[in-house]
């Protein structure tokens, strides 16, 4: 079963900006935000996928995410609940993981977090000088519920 570790942090300053490898627009939208289970259009560059996952336990969760025809994608947004997320999400190669650093646009404008994604869910990885407070466990940093409380009305 596919499943996602990932844990969450706030970005305290802009170092990491030296260190970028790739850089992406994403344009996301929620068919479901559910508690329980969200299913998420996205589109990224050319490409789109729907992703459907479980609740969080802890910082582990189901993922199943399948590459969708853009046309079709552009079709599902319309349906997906407003705000729709919009970010950029800059990649930060460290070792053997990837920090993806979402600087959000929109709703969300001011908002900067950063993610890793991990093997295990007591694996040990490099904490770069930019990371700042975890907020793994938070709720209010999901996007899922950044559509329901911007960022920018906290």
């Amino acid at each position: 079963m596919p499943q996602e570790i990932e844990r969450k942090f706030l970005v305290k300053n802009n170092s990491w900006k030296d260190e970028v490898s790739k850089s992406i627009s994403i344009k996301q939208g929620y068919l479901n935000s559910n508690a329980e289970r969200t299913v998420r259009v996205r589109i990224s560059n050319n490409k789109a996928y729907l992703t459907i996952k479980s609740k969080s336990e802890g910082i582990s969760r189901q993922e199943f995410e399948y590459e969708i025809p853009s046309s079709e994608a552009k079709e599902l947004i319309l349906l997906c609940e407003k705000p729709l997320i919009e970010k950029t999400r800059h990649e930060v190669k460290q070792g053997i993981h990837t920090w993806e650093i979402d600087v959000f646009e929109g709703e969300n404008n001011g908002l900067i977090l950063a993610e890793i994604e991990l093997y295990d869910e007591d694996e040990k990885f490099k904490i770069p000088s930019w990371i700042g407070l975890e907020v793994s466990d938070d709720i209010r940093y999901y996007n899922s519920q950044l559509i329901k409380s911007p960022f920018t009305a906290w």
